[in-house]
């Protein structure tokens, strides 16, 4: 008997017992079922951060002050209470570097337009900041050199904070009164969506000196950002900037400094310990799904011994009868497995759905992603299923003495 006629009669054998058939595959289908949702969340996951990280710039390097210090700090003495304008000049004048920048978080602050309000959240930045955060101007411009240096009144808005000022209207030039004091708008972002849960669209950029003048009343930083020459430099930029706090701030180890590549690599590390884990409980269905096609490849030897008796006292080969019941319980496992990536793939895509019509996760929810080396991993893990756990009911039937068989009631 050749392997397609072993695989007819296999087709054959699960037709005739429709019933059984189903109950043996439903621990392979929920099993896969499992296994293609976790590694398509898992895998979203990882595809959102990504994204997410690519709208920063993967090669900017991030300098902050760390809080957690504090205590240690009090603990040795020191002085350091946060980033300063000075630290910026010095990481400035270093020759690793080609963009530098920074920012200073203001909070929400009120906006109110002709008796339009609008609560949104107001940042200083300093010059190329829309280089390093990739933002492109939609109306406008953005600030010159001048305003940075003298701190002028003026702003650029994000895309949805114009909008709901001013509708239509062009705000190019308009003022506005924010948080009391009157600024005047000369541009507006291009629409930029959410990073990391928080719209980057209703925002308010101000100079940098002018929210520190103006609002804050002192010289602290938020964040330096900065950019290399190329990516090969990183390392010795980040070594540099490192030197150069070390030295301003008596060798007191109150920052960090890092880039956002190496934040994702580690998110990355995370996702990918998570999907292990969870991989590891969905394929707990599968061992019990293999279990139950053991379990009734058993019974079907038990139920065919005069066949296989007969089989064999016509000719039959030892390895015929191995591979009749090892196809016959991997076709049994792949048609289950066929059917949990479709169920799946469903369950995964009325999830996604689901979670963007709640917005509980983002106007984008939990992304589904299933790539199609994991669909084919999916179909040859699922068929492997069957034949490993059909290899001891096939040789059992593969070893029957047919005599015996053939006696058999």
């Amino acid at each position: 008997m050749g392997i397609w006629e072993s695989f007819r009669v296999a087709l054959e054998t699960l037709r005739a017992h429709k019933l059984r058939s189903l109950l043996t595959m439903l621990g392979v289908i929920f099993g896969v079922m499992a296994v293609v949702v976790m590694v398509a969340m898992i895998e979203g996951a990882r595809a959102s951060v990504v994204q997410e990280f690519e709208k920063l710039g993967s090669d900017v390097i991030i300098v902050a002050f760390d809080p957690t210090e504090r205590i240690r700090r009090e603990e040795r003495g020191g002085t350091v209470e946060g980033l300063q304008m000075s630290d910026l000049e010095a990481i400035r004048a270093l020759p690793e570097l080609r963009v530098v920048t920074a920012e200073r978080g203001l909070g929400q602050k009120e906006v109110v337009y002709q008796g339009e309000k609008l609560s949104v959240t107001v940042t200083g930045v300093g010059e190329d900041y829309l280089t390093v955060r990739a933002l492109n101007i939609a109306q406008g411009r953005f600030f010159e050199p001048y305003e940075f240096e003298t701190g002028e009144k003026v702003a650029v808005l994000g895309y949805e904070t114009a909008q709901k000022l001013f509708g239509k209207q062009d705000p190019i030039g308009k003022d506005i009164l924010l948080d009391g004091t009157q600024v005047r708008v000369i541009g507006v972002l291009e629409k930029r969506g959410r990073t990391f849960g928080e719209n980057q669209d209703e925002v308010v950029y101000i100079p940098l000196t002018a929210a520190l003048k103006r609002w804050a009343g002192d010289e602290q930083l938020s964040v330096i950002l900065a950019m290399p020459h190329s990516r090969e430099q990183t390392p010795q930029a980040l070594d540099a900037i490192w030197e150069t706090l070390m030295r301003l701030h008596n060798n007191q180890p109150d920052f960090r400094v890092d880039t956002l590549e190496s934040i994702l690599n580690a998110i990355s590390r995370v996702i990918s310990m998570f999907g292990v884990l969870l991989g590891g409980i969905a394929g707990l269905a599968l061992l019990v799904g293999g279990i139950g096609i053991m379990n009734i490849m058993l019974v079907s030897v038990t139920e065919r011994t005069r066949e296989i008796g007969l089989r064999k006292a016509v000719g039959a080969q030892k390895w015929h009868i191995l591979v009749q019941f090892l196809i016959e319980s991997a076709t049994l496992a792949t048609i289950g497995g066929l059917i949990g990536m479709a169920l799946g793939w469903g369950f995964g895509e009325a999830i996604e759905w689901l979670t963007r019509q709640s917005e509980a996760f983002g106007e984008n929810g939990l992304n589904f992603y299933f790539p199609i080396w994991a669909g084919i991993g999916a179909f040859l893990f699922s068929a492997s299923v069957g034949v490993v756990f059909g290899l001891y009911p096939a040789w059992r039937a593969a070893n029957l003495d047919p005599i015996v068989a053939l006696r058999y009631e």
